[in-house]
């Protein structure tokens, strides 16, 4: 699932299907700085984001349920769901 980065996360919330494999692949077209990371704590991941690339994030797809995603400073945020 693609998820461009410019003024927020588009789109905001991703749905996945529980026990599926699944990536978000993050693509930052804005130059913020706050927008240059992206972290999860309840996914377990942190990612730098350079400018005009692809950034992929293995996502478990193990547990159903709501999880958050924000940026480096915690202003712009995105959730993934995760449907049995």
């Amino acid at each position: 699932m693609k998820i461009n980065v410019d003024h927020g996360y588009e789109p905001s919330t991703v749905t996945l299907k529980q026990g599926v494999p699944a990536k978000l692949i993050f693509h930052r077209i804005n130059d913020s700085s706050c927008l240059a990371k992206v972290q999860s704590e309840e996914l377990s991941f942190k990612k730098n984001l350079p400018l005009n690339k692809n950034v992929e994030v293995s996502v478990s797809t193990d547990k159903s349920g709501e999880f958050n995603y924000a940026c480096g400073m915690n202003m712009f945020h995105g959730k993934v769901i995760v449907n049995e």
